[in-house]
């Protein structure tokens, strides 16, 4: 099976060295994505998480996929503690980016991300027709 090697510089932009996404058969596997380069870059979790949320769901749309594809997100914060304060709000969020179609998803503490004022990094697997 041939992969193939997405880059989505108006979604969101990916370092040099790796690729937004990969395309391997009909799952696509998201990098991890933030709030890097945007307003809510430095502001809340769950600004960023907003931000963050919104990136997956718009590559996995360039691919002609809607939220209801993600079979798998694995998301990274920075304060446990921090992120479920604000329980309600996430809830929220990824109540309206997913439209109630969850996928399954895990939870963990770092210590930091690649720069300075990011507390919040996702990455996805999504399921593509």
């Amino acid at each position: 099976m041939a992969l193939e090697r997405k880059q989505y510089p108006g979604i969101a932009p990916a370092g040099p060295t790796y690729s937004r996404a990969v395309k391997a058969g009909n799952l696509l596997f998201i990098s991890g994505c933030t709030a890097r380069g945007t307003d809510s870059q430095g502001k809340s979790m769950m600004e960023q998480l907003d931000v963050t949320l919104g990136r997956l769901v718009a590559v996995a749309a360039e691919e002609g996929a809607g939220p209801g594809a993600f079979a798998k997100l694995t998301c990274f914060v920075t304060s446990m503690k921090e992120y479920q304060k604000d329980s309600q709000e996430q809830q929220a969020l990824f109540a309206r980016h997913f439209q109630e179609q969850y996928p399954a998803n895990s939870l963990i503490e770092i210590s930091a991300l690649a720069e300075p004022g990011l507390d919040v990094e996702i990455e996805a697997i999504v399921v593509l027709e």
